[in-house]
């Protein structure tokens, strides 16, 4: 099965569209999944840590009619959805999980692993896992134990049976994402 994984939108109509149109040129078109983020948080962590009372969601989130009918497909929950219930009060996202199985792999924002001062996860793995596909950073990066390794956009990467961490970059400002073909074991970053 073929996946697209796109994650950070942050409220991006313009990025989120270039990606969907490049999705829709893949043949066999694939399932797209959110990796949280989907919103963007109008107010800062600090901000939030210091609220004493419920800001209503026009002031907390950024949204649109628009935006809100381009998300039809199944989403993890981010640090932005987190944030946003935290200011308002509100459990919108809750329903969302923090973690998701598919075929071969388990799905992560990424907020939950420690990160190092220059952006660089810590952990790129959940117990027992051999491919975790996870975002937050807005960079595109394979790990392979811990390492980055090289890539080419557009290009397919066959992954052998070890481990591997997975960034699938930033939709908001980068339009990058990854296809990710469970039958095959790919993967392939893509840039709209």
């Amino acid at each position: 099965m073929k996946y697209a994984l796109i994650g950070d939108i942050h409220s991006s109509i313009d990025d989120l569209q270039a990606v969907f149109h490049q999705i829709q040129t893949i043949p066999d078109t694939p399932t797209i999944i959110g990796m949280g983020d989907l919103y963007e948080c109008k107010i800062g962590k600090k901000k939030v840590a210091t609220l004493t009372a419920p800001l209503p969601l026009t002031v907390a989130q950024e949204n649109s009619t628009q935006f809100e009918s381009m998300l039809t497909f199944p989403s993890i929950r981010g640090n932005q959805e987190e944030r946003i219930m935290r200011a308002t009060g509100l459990s919108l996202y809750n329903h969302l999980p923090l973690v998701m199985p598919i075929d071969g792999a388990r799905l992560i924002h990424g907020h939950q692993f420690e990160w190092s001062a220059d952006w660089q996860p810590l952990t790129t793995h959940l117990p027992d896992d051999t491919l975790v596909f996870f975002g937050h950073s807005h960079d595109s990066v394979l790990y392979r134990k811990k390492k980055p390794q090289s890539f080419t956009f557009g290009e397919p990467i066959l992954l052998e049976k070890k481990k591997y961490g997975i960034n699938v970059g930033s939709v908001v400002d980068n339009r990058e994402w990854v296809l990710y073909d469970s039958s095959a074991r790919t993967i392939t970053f893509m840039k709209a």
